[in-house]
């Protein structure tokens, strides 16, 4: 984690901005339809809120020219979930009524977005030194992608309405979903990603202006002082 690799008094007070002029790629990770019903259903922010989020996203991206890329997981022919052919593997209509022919499609098999497949070679020829992250969930694959981006080389960002997050439950305890999300938020504001709502996002891609952030040092005087 490139925090630790600071001196143990650097513990910056500020917020700060990562770059004056990102040049930034939105990616859309697995809005699919596995994830409006059955037990992946997402539940916090509610679906029926992050997809007009998500919507709007697209829309600012496509108006601003930048570049879309649009994921897809597949768990293989035939698999309970994430089944190529069935209904559930299909992009959510709201993105596909928004799709162009200069998107890159990308189908991937494991949780970072950037894992066996050739995301970060297209980005590259885009330019792109910016990542925003919207899809789901928050608690998997935007994980994922934000902590591995650190050592790719790009910076991340999160939008924090255009995610979601589902109730996990299994040896090690009990977390609701609005626990889950509203935590790796906060976890990835820290240290991987800067975290903003849609709509800030939207002003900052017009502006032209990075996105502000937090970092561990920060976060860990103002946790300290709760």
């Amino acid at each position: 984690m490139g925090w630790c690799r600071k001196p143990a008094t650097a513990f910056p007070q500020r917020k700060e901005s990562i770059m004056s002029t990102p040049r930034r790629a939105l990616v859309l990770v697995d809005v699919q339809q596995q994830y409006f019903r059955g037990p992946l259903e997402i539940q916090f922010p509610p679906h029926q809120e992050s997809i007009g989020m998500i919507g709007k996203a697209i829309d600012a991206a496509t108006a601003a020219g930048i570049p879309v890329a649009a994921i897809q997981h597949s768990a293989g022919e035939g698999a309970p979930v994430f089944a190529p052919g069935t209904v559930e593997y299909n992009l959510h209509p709201e993105v596909e009524a928004r799709r162009k022919d200069s998107w890159k499609d990308v189908v991937k098999e494991y949780g970072s977005v950037y894992a066996g497949t050739n995301l970060t070679e297209w980005l590259r020829e885009h330019d792109v030194d910016t990542v925003t992250l919207v899809g789901y969930m928050t608690n998997n694959c935007i994980l994922a992608s934000a902590v591995e981006a650190e050592f790719i080389g790009f910076s991340t960002e999160v939008l924090s309405d255009a995610t979601g997050a589902i109730n996990l439950a299994n040896d090690a305890g009990f977390a609701d979903a609005q626990t889950v999300h509203t935590t790796l938020m906060a976890l990835l504001n820290s240290n991987w990603a800067a975290v903003s709502s849609t709509d800030a996002w939207v002003d900052a891609l017009n502006a032209g202006n990075a996105l502000e952030r937090s970092d561990l040092g920060s976060s860990a005087v103002a946790g300290a002082s709760r």
